[in-house]
Order: C-alpha cells, then sequence, then structure tokens
C-alpha cells in the first residue's frame, strides 16, 4: 500500500484500470519494484512491496500473468494523467521508437530473435532472444531545463507475424497508438517525432497527426506533378520533375541561412536549406518540407530532415529531431536502473505487463521528483561539484526516502539518537543500487 500521499495522487487515476483486490497488489508491485535494490524479480519486488505478506507470493505471479487488467487500459489512464499534468492545452510532442527486452528461455510469451541495435555494426549483425517492444512517449522539458524527458504514454509487444499477410508490422503498431492518442486527446494538433524507420508512416497518419523524420540522403524527390491538359488522353501525371538528391542539393547549395536551435538543452548553431518537394515514395501527390542541415564547424555531417507540416520553422524540426534522444535515455534507465528486463514472467500476457508496469513506474517517478522533489540540492560528493541537473538517480533515490521514511515513522520510538541513526540508514537504503 502507498503511503506517501503525493505519490498515491499519481496512482489514484490507475485505480479505474484494477479491479478492487488488485490495487493492492498494484501498489504494492509499485512501492516494492521502486525500493528493490537487488535485481528485480516478482519474488524480490514482493519482499519489498509487502513486508507484512498479507498475499501469497503466487498471487503476484497471477497478478502480472493473468490479471484482468490490459496494458491499454492502464497507458490511456496514465497518459491522461501525464498530459493532464505536463501536456500543453493544444499540442502534444510525441516521440516513439521501438527496444529490446533480453529475455532467457525458449518459452517466454512473445519472445523472438531481435537483432540487437547496441552491438550491432554495419559490418556485424548480433541477435538476441527477447520481446521487442514499441514505446509512444510524451516529450517534455523539466523546470531545470537540459534535455527532454520522453514519459512514456503507450506500448506495444510487436509479435512474430507468420507470414507478411497476417499480423502486425511495427509500423502498424506505431500508428496504433498515435490514434489511439488523437481519440484520447481530440482536439489537439500532434506532432510525432521518430527516426527514418518511421518515415514511411507519414501516408498513412491519422488526421491532426504531423511527422518530423529524417530523410534519406539519396531519396528520389520531384515538384508536384503538372495539371491534366484538358482533352489530353491517357492518366494524369503521378509526379513532376524530377529534383536532385538532398545530398546533390547540399553539395551545389550557395544559399545557406544561419539559424539557433537547442539540440538537447544547449544552443548551437546551424545552416539550413528549405524546400518543398515530393517524396513519391513515402507520400505521394504531396508535399513536405525538407529541411537540410549543416554544421557551420564542419566537424558534423549534413543531415537531412523533413516534416509533414509545412510551416512548421526549420528550428523547431531540428531541435524537435534531436530532443528525440529522450526516448533512448528511457529505453536505457529503464533497463539499468528499474530493472525493466529483469522479472520473471513467461506465461500469459505476463511478459508484456511486466514492461508496461516498468515504463509506467518510470513516468511516475519523474512525475512525483517534478511536482515535489528537491532537484536543487544534491549531496555532498567532493569528486562532483559541477553536477547542475537532477537525474533519474536522485529522483529515485528521493522517492525511496520517502518511501523508507514513511515505514521507519510507524515503528521507531519518539528518540533523538535513534532518530540520527535511522536518517543514516534511510539515507543509504535510498541510495543503495
Amino acid at each position: 500500500m502507498i503511503r506517501i500521499p503525493l505519490l498515491r495522487e499519481l496512482v489514484q487515476p490507475l485505480h479505474a484500470v484494477f479491479t478492487k483486490p488488485s490495487r493492492v497488489l498494484m501498489e504494492n508491485v509499485i512501492e516494492g519494484w521502486i525500493l528493490c535494490p537487488c535485481r528485480r524479480f516478482v519474488t524480490s519486488i514482493y519482499q519489498f512491496g509487502d513486508p507484512e505478506r498479507s498475499r501469497a507470493h503466487d498471487a503476484y505471479h497471477r497478478w502480472f500473468r493473468a490479471g484482468a487488467w490490459t496494458v491499454a487500459a492502464l497507458f490511456q489512464a496514465l497518459a491522461r494523467t501525464l498530459v493532464a499534468l505536463f501536456g500543453h492545452p493544444n499540442v502534444l510532442w510525441l516521440v516513439g521508437d521501438d527496444t529490446v527486452h533480453k529475455k532467457t528461455g525458449r518459452k517466454v510469451n512473445g519472445a523472438k530473435t531481435c537483432r540487437d541495435d547496441v552491438r550491432s555494426t554495419s559490418k556485424k549483425i548480433v541477435y538476441v532472444w527477447g520481446l521487442q517492444i514499441v514505446l509512444l512517449c510524451l516529450e517534455f522539458i523539466p523546470p531545470w531545463g537540459g534535455e527532454p524527458l520522453a514519459l512514456p504514454t503507450n506500448m506495444r509487444l510487436y509479435r512474430k507475424r507468420p507470414n507478411k499477410k497476417l499480423g502486425k508490422t511495427v509500423l502498424d503498431l506505431m500508428r496504433d497508438m498515435l490514434l489511439d492518442m488523437a481519440d484520447w486527446f481530440p482536439g489537439r494538433t500532434i506532432y510525432f517525432t521518430a527516426d527514418g524507420f518511421y518515415a514511411s508512416l507519414a501516408r498513412r497518419l491519422p488526421p491532426g497527426v504531423h511527422l518530423i523524420s529524417r530523410i534519406r540522403s539519396d531519396a528520389a524527390i520531384y515538384r508536384k506533378p503538372p495539371r491534366k491538359t484538358p482533352g489530353k488522353k491517357g492518366r494524369p501525371r503521378s509526379r513532376g520533375e524530377r529534383l536532385p538528391t538532398p545530398e546533390e542539393i547540399a553539395a551545389k547549395a550557395t544559399d545557406w541561412r544561419p539559424i539557433k536551435t537547442i539540440e538537447r538543452g544547449k544552443e548551437r548553431s546551424r545552416l539550413v536549406i528549405v524546400k518543398h518537394v515530393v517524396w513519391h515514395k513515402v507520400l505521394p501527390g504531396r508535399y513536405i518540407r525538407l529541411i537540410i542541415f549543416r554544421d557551420p564547424t564542419g566537424v558534423e555531417k549534413d543531415d537531412y530532415f523533413f516534416t509533414t507540416d509545412l510551416g512548421l520553422a526549420p528550428e523547431f524540426v531540428i531541435t524537435r529531431y534531436e530532443n528525440r534522444w529522450g526516448i533512448e535515455d528511457t529505453f536505457r534507465i529503464g533497463k539499468q536502473l528499474l530493472g525493466i528486463e529483469q522479472p520473471q514472467s513467461w506465461k500469459g500476457g505476463g511478459p508484456e505487463k511486466v514492461a508496461a508496469i516498468g515504463y509506467a513506474i518510470y513516468a511516475l517517478v519523474w512525475g512525483w521528483f517534478i511536482r515535489n522533489g528537491d532537484f536543487q540540492t544534491f549531496p555532498d560528493r567532493p569528486w562532483y561539484r559541477t553536477k547542475a541537473r537532477p537525474s533519474f538517480q536522485d529522483a529515485l533515490a528521493g522517492i525511496r526516502h520517502q518511501i523508507w521514511k514513511s515505514r521507519f515513522s510507524a515503528t521507531v520510538p519518539d528518540n533523538p539518537d535513534v532518530h540520527k541513526f535511522t536518517e543514516t540508514m534511510i539515507e543509504a537504503l535510498s541510495r543503495a543500487a
């Protein structure tokens, strides 16, 4: 049971997703997952989340594996909470990507052979066994500035397709999540940022959704087709005059325009060229806004972006694409500091639900810290005097401190010496692992 009132406020909207008996399990799982200093197996989470052993450990395994709650309902409630707290009233800035949760065991439901993007190179592809998770996040700039946070708002598990005609692709799943967000937040314009793999979603975007992504340097781009001449036989042209590739345009261009961008919290000077072109293979018959980006110092290579919003400033396009890195931090932190891959749930909906709860906890920890945490005071570390912004470790330590304090305060006698000892212990427990 969650004892911190301010965390309970964030968790309260999620209660509607669960039956009355399973709400207690849900709160115990959240607290146990946050407090657990070791590998986060379900039994480890159980020991820290339910120290009184009010329910058997089997109940927690069943809660993941066969609970009546659904991932879709969980993220709908979580998304509404996060957008109400941190979203813009008219615009939603979303980022999406997919990742692999490594698993062991051939009978993990939904697991398959996946490409490991971290260890793979251009010359060698490394494969791993695990779950391919597709995630959609709300981009939010925290009060302390710096790199934006990516707070999970929707998730899907990509399952291996029996053939090319059956099942859904990763792109289909991402589009489904965008449709969900458009349904949950009608009237808001949605800007979805993703890497070049998702560029082909441009032709399948839901109404009111715009895409910011990368375009190939050798993409075949065209002008719009001319209008059909009245009386001329045959079907009208599907494309206009062929244009040089983005790379060729950059090589010959002389009309570069200087701009200022904010990339991951830092201001940078860039040179850009902006053109409206037709990328026939991705979005036939419609213009996209092509932004060619150059580093004036010559250190970085030229890059090429596009957006389906023809009025979006190039500064915004580059800034939003560079800020996409927040979702990569979400994946890294979730795996390294929250141990999202570690709980061993193999059957039924367990593997998918474990990932969903892990990402929900990531969003809840940040949500609590942004609203109630101390992000101006840091522990005294002589070897790190220049720290100016908090990390997820600080947020995790802060919420752990409050949970442990609430547990100790109910049992520790009112003695100054004892309180001094318990404060030292609580601080150590908060920073452990």
